[in-house]
């Protein structure tokens, strides 16, 4: 038998910001794509921008945390960049992760991790993604990653089954 993880030790404040993750991913699945958001926070806590999935337009890169690795690098110093964390509803993918370490960002706080999401998309018939699948210190390595956090799973599979299995 293996012990469990000890549990995630996240402020109220932190929640708050996977909360605000999970409704941009409302936002973008009610604007007709996929269900993903997320903030870009100061070393002082201050939310410096967000973003939502934007994929729906045909161009597959415009993932919210590549969007703000790019918004990072163009508005703040490296020093900055390094001591801000992105939170995110969804554990970045390859592409992101790059993205994320290229411009030097510091902590990742993802909702649900990158296995989750794939077994979920399995379960509802949707075909593999095109690219693999990797965890975020696969890609880059020096990289604080904390998630995925157990409260907002069930929030964001429900995203997830409303994408793909439309009433």
């Amino acid at each position: 038998m293996t012990a469990s993880p000890p549990p995630l030790a996240l402020s109220d404040t932190e929640l708050a910001h996977l909360r605000r993750c999970v409704a941009l991913a409302a936002q973008a699945l009610d604007a007709g794509d996929e269900p993903f958001g997320s903030v870009l926070v100061g070393a002082d806590g201050t939310v410096l921008a967000e973003d939502r999935n934007r994929i729906a337009g045909g161009d597959s890169t415009r993932h919210p945390e590549f969007e703000l690795a790019r918004w990072a690098a163009a508005n703040m110093a490296p020093e900055a960049r390094a001591a801000a964390t992105v939170f995110t509803s969804g554990e970045h993918c390859a592409m992101c992760a790059a993205a994320h370490g290229w411009v030097g960002l510091g902590r990742i706080v993802y909702a649900c991790s990158s296995a989750q999401l794939a077994g979920w998309l399995a379960d509802l018939g949707v075909p593999p993604l095109p690219v693999s699948t990797l965890p975020i210190n696969a890609v880059a390595p020096g990289v604080i990653v904390v998630g995925p956090v157990p409260e907002f799973e069930d929030a964001i599979h429900a995203l997830h089954i409303r994408r793909h299995r439309p009433s």
